[in-house]
């Protein structure tokens, strides 16, 4: 591999004229400096097993060492930042601090070449890196991906992989959302009816909501406490903070399923109402009494033990207002608090959690319907419904996370073909993509600064196995972590034919991974999935 060929572009990358380059190989030692412990097993691992390489501990200074250093002093770097320096008597990597020295690692590792990807050695154990100089410092703080594992569920394993998948492209926020109306995915020991019953349903729909087809097998699965402290865990050795999402008050069916007195029981039998099996947006919400609170409490309660993330989302997107409008016990609910309406009611609630988790050293943040009847102090938006709720944000001071629907929905459609599996939503492909700003020109500079980052939404409703997650991630989410890590110029002026490229070199180390990607000449035989009704309507909101 060459420094041409690297995927998140670097900001500079400048190969030696002449020289070997440096061979790793059975007598390649390593040296790890304090605070780089994690990239040192880390290496270990991922290196040590692709080439069946002992790579033993060796004193600081050793010829033929990959050296791990953080950057002190005089040289010390920005946070996440690295250089790469590698001679032909060995590797450096410098970090402003250990994560940037991760990252730098994980720039070793692709220009190692694609067998660096592996597992077990496919070839002789050994392999050569080309001589030069990479520095590199990301653009954003916040660099995320979304993974809907309450649609469907994705075990502990396959989440591992993705955690995997997510710091192999310099991504840094794993967005964890954990229930909806489909499952409830997390154990609170408190409640374990939400477990017990709403992380499972009797049957799933199988394409758009409206397909006539269904999946008639149970559906369901969630992770006990050991198994997200092991997922925290697991993240933190690669960089990586988990942001739990507990959906409120909308997306909960699930939760009244399992706890009737949750939901709105004056306008509707909630005892009746079992986890939805099926897609789009459900009327039943939770209630606003004083019993739901104490309720939700008890479960953030739990997840502040199991999440130490400083942010914590707490969805309040898509929350229909119909029961609210239709129950009289919240009509003198919004009486009694002295707010307008079911919006400033809906802002009430969220309004309770932001100063709730403020109190305990954590905030706030949500979709961009959080915005509707006064946003909460303190809390952040994630802005999906395009641009405007994140300008709205930013311009009023409050920190903004720009994950459109329109650029960055990776469940929505790479192609306008009729063989694309299930197809959802706004055609956007990976030049579309590539093409994302995160940053709306309607900030000022000052404004802007309130841009913590971008993430990459993976809405799972019609993604029934990680084969199809794959598919709808891959190659995009190359793309999209070259948008969150690199300074790009305007969109515009972006070169996309050197990205594709660059990405030839990056497909081999994906069928390495055995990502499941979508080729670039469109989905093989496999990856289709014809009669399956998808919501191939461009320009319109997919609802699904």
């Amino acid at each position: 591999m060459t420094f041409e060929q690297l995927i998140p572009a670097p900001a500079r990358a400048e190969g030696a004229q002449g020289g070997d380059g440096f061979t790793v190989d059975a007598s390649t030692t390593l040296w790890a400096g304090p605070g780089t412990e994690s990239t040192e097993r880390w290496l270990r691992t991922t290196l040590g097993a692709a080439f069946q390489l002992p790579l033993a501990p060796a004193p600081e200074g050793t010829p033929g060492a990959i050296s791990l250093r953080i950057a002190e002093g005089d040289a010390a770097l920005a946070p996440e930042a690295y250089r790469l320096t590698v001679t032909g008597d060995g590797v450096e990597i410098l970090g402003g601090d250990a994560a940037g020295v991760f990252w730098g690692a994980q720039t070793l590792r692709q220009l190692l070449g694609p067998a660096a990807f592996r597992r077990a050695p496919v070839a002789a154990g050994r392999t050569t890196v080309p001589e030069g100089v990479v520095e590199d410092a990301p653009r954003f703080r916040w660099r995320g991906m979304m993974l809907d594992v309450a649609r469907h569920f994705m075990p502990k394993e396959g989440v591992f992989r993705y955690l995997d998948l997510l710091a192999a492209h310099k991504l840094n926020v794993f967005h964890f959302h954990l229930t909806d109306d489909q499952g409830w995915r997390v154990e609170i020991k408190r409640y374990p009816r939400l477990t017990e019953v709403g992380a499972w349903r009797t049957r799933t729909k199988w394409g758009h909501r409206a397909s006539e087809l269904w999946d008639e097998k149970p559906h369901g699965g969630f992770y006990t406490q050991d198994d997200i402290r092991e997922i925290v865990a697991y993240a933190a050795a690669r960089h990586i903070t988990v942001v739990p999402e507990i959906d409120v008050p909308g997306h909960s069916q699930a939760a009244i399923a399992a706890y009737p007195e949750l939901g709105n029981t004056d306008v509707i039998d909630t005892n009746a109402l079992s986890v939805w099996d099926t897609w789009g947006v459900t009327p039943n919400v939770l209630a606003p009494t004083d019993g739901t609170l104490r309720f939700y409490e008890g479960v953030f309660e739990e997840v502040l033990e199991l999440f130490p993330s400083t942010f914590i989302h707490v969805g309040g997107d898509e929350c229909p207002k119909e029961q609210w409008k239709d129950s009289q016990a919240v009509q003198e609910r919004i009486e009694q608090l002295g707010v307008s309406n079911e919006d400033e009611l809906q802002s009430w609630f969220i309004r309770h959690f932001d100063k709730w988790l403020a109190a305990r050293g954590r905030r706030l943040i949500g979709w961009d319907e959080i915005l509707e009847g006064g946003l909460a102090e303190g809390a952040a938006v994630s802005s999906w419904r395009g641009y405007g709720g994140g300008i709205a944000a930013a311009k009023a001071g409050h920190d903004v996370v720009m994950c459109p629907e329109q650029h960055v929905y990776l469940d929505h459609r790479q192609h306008g073909g009729a063989d694309e599996p299930v197809p959802i939503g706004f055609v956007r492909t990976l030049e579309d993509v590539y093409r994302f700003e995160p940053v709306p020109k309607e900030l000022t500079e000052d404004e802007a600064r309130h841009v913590l980052g971008t993430q990459a939404n993976v809405w799972t409703e019609v993604m029934e196995s990680p084969a199809r997650v794959d598919y709808q991630v891959f190659p995009r989410l190359a793309a999209f972590a070259e948008v969150a890590w690199s300074a790009l110029p305007a969109p515009a002026a972006r070169d996309f034919t050197g990205f594709q490229d660059r990405m030839t070199a990056h497909y081999a180390r994906l069928d390495a991974l055995g990502v499941a990607y979508r080729p670039p000449g469109g989905p093989l035989p496999w990856q289709k999935r014809p009669g399956v009704l998808g919501r191939p309507i461009e320009g319109a909101p997919p609802n699904v």
